[in-house]
């Protein structure tokens, strides 16, 4: 009798998929399962549970589990792969997220990813009106045209990162701003175009080539439209003294200001375009820039240039 009923419990096993011998996983009830698969990330489920047997996939695609679509932690050490950029890893990643955003059955509140398409980001527009957190850099392929979709559908964003997505313009700005009222949060920075040597092989030339020049575009679109943001990085931003005027002057509650890079500010400039914003954070670009870079005829004499960029220590 008793080698009935273990062949009857085999036999269930076998039924979901789940047939190691002497164990007990496929009596799992689809809580108690997805309690468990709720402590991986979604890496780790998408490599492992998800492939052991058909309940264990159907659990994996509860969408209690699908609140958040989080892929960051793998570019964490893997961001200097020219593979990255092909059009087949982008497609590997398209259809993760929109896989996921089906998944979440409309729960999804946070996208942080990279190398993604219009086609992915434009599908989470039209199924994701709680989205939150959008993070999205070195996405070659995104432009205005799905930034548009997300800024009309998803007016819950109060975070957005578009670094080093350089098909999108001043324009996705502005529509952000006009209709996501709750942004506290927007980074923008650019590849370090001063010194591109460090993604020759990596970043394909012409997308490089495509930096956005428009840094005063964009500071006009942030300071006129985006009125409570408290956190701003522009990176290797071109912008001028003017446009750093126009931000400080229209984010009055900005608590921390990142401008790295951002070689067309003196110290002079950021202290005069800031004095009205007493609680700021500026992370100022105290970087080295090699003479090559400025010749001594555009400011007319090396005097003027130590004067300028303070070169004795390179701290603006």
């Amino acid at each position: 009798m008793d080698n009935n009923k273990k062949k009857e419990q085999e036999e269930e096993g076998e039924g979901s998929g789940c047939t190691e011998p002497g164990s007990d996983w496929a009596d799992l009830t689809r809580e108690c399962l997805t309690n468990i698969l709720s402590r991986l990330t979604l890496e780790q489920r998408w490599l492992r549970p998800m492939l052991v047997c058909k309940s264990w996939l159907q659990a994996c695609t509860d969408s209690s589990l699908h609140s958040s679509f989080d892929v960051e932690p793998h570019f964490g050490t893997n961001t200097d792969s020219p593979r990255l950029w092909t059009p087949d890893f982008e497609r590997k990643i398209d259809s993760m997220l929109r896989s996921v955003v089906v998944w979440s059955d409309h729960s999804l509140t946070a996208i942080r990813t990279r190398h993604c398409s219009d086609l992915a980001l434009s599908f989470a527009a039209e199924r994701c009106p709680n989205l939150e957190v959008l993070s999205i850099k070195s996405c070659q392929n995104v432009t205005d045209a799905s930034m548009a979709k997300i800024a009309f559908r998803c007016t819950k964003l109060r975070e957005v990162d578009i670094s080093y997505c350089y098909e999108i313009s001043h324009e996705s700005l502005v529509l952000i701003g006009r209709n996501c009222p709750n942004l506290k949060v927007l980074k923008r920075n650019l590849m370090n175009w001063l010194d591109s040597s460090q993604h020759f092989g990596v970043v394909p030339n012409e997308y490089l080539n495509a930096c956005p020049q428009d840094g005063d575009s964009e500071a006009a679109a942030i300071g006129k439209y985006m009125p409570y943001l408290e956190h701003l990085e522009i990176q290797f931003s071109k912008l001028s003294a003017k446009g750093l005027t126009l931000i400080c002057k229209g984010c009055v509650n900005l608590k921390y200001l990142d401008l790295s890079g951002c070689t067309n500010l003196t110290g002079r400039d950021i202290a005069n375009a800031s004095s009205n914003l007493k609680v700021l954070e500026i992370k100022k670009p105290n970087f080295y820039i090699p003479r090559s870079v400025f010749h001594a005829d555009r400011y007319g004499h090396w005097r003027l240039y130590d004067e300028r960029f303070q070169t004795d220590v390179f701290r603006i």
